[in-house]
């Protein structure tokens, strides 16, 4: 995990980073998730998701009074390039943030979060969106579902440290 030197807030972010970005929260005790889109337009150039996922941490970060530390789901294999190169994309935009604003992050290897959620590392997308229905969560979309899973795994486990 990278340690920053100083963190601006209590608020733990997961993310599930793609074009569809599930996320989760912890402030002040309380759990909030959802999905952000970082669509292109017809007639933006390839980097406006990237900046408009940067305005989106931003404003998170800011409506939370400060992030602590950043947990996102660490994809090792790609089924294609162009989730690959999207993926690089998002992951480069969140670390160059997180590295200029001071807050903590780490990459949660997919198998573990699985894992955690249903007990088996290979389980598939249904799998883990019951499993937190299960846990009393309603998430919209398999997303949402891994970044609630990495949240809990993240305040469970204390970042994997046990």
């Amino acid at each position: 995990m990278h340690v920053a030197s100083a963190c601006a807030g209590s608020t733990i972010l997961a993310l599930d980073l793609g074009t569809t970005t599930g996320w989760a929260s912890l402030v002040n005790g309380i759990v909030h998730s959802g999905t952000a889109t970082f669509r292109t337009g017809r007639y933006d150039g390839g980097g406006m998701r990237y900046l408009r996922f940067q305005h989106w941490l931003e404003q998170l970060a800011d409506d939370s009074g400060g992030l602590a530390s950043i947990y996102f789901e660490e994809v090792r294999r790609h089924i294609g390039t162009d989730a690959a190169h999207l993926y690089g994309g998002f992951l480069a935009t969140l670390t160059a943030w997180c590295e200029r604003r001071g807050v903590a992050y780490q990459g949660v290897p997919v198998g573990t979060i699985k894992r955690f959620a249903t007990g088996k590392g290979n389980a598939g997308k249904e799998a883990v969106l019951a499993a937190m229905r299960e846990r009393g969560f309603q998430p919209a979309d398999d997303n949402e579902a891994d970044a609630i899973a990495i949240l809990l795994w993240a305040m469970e486990t204390r970042g994997g440290v046990l």
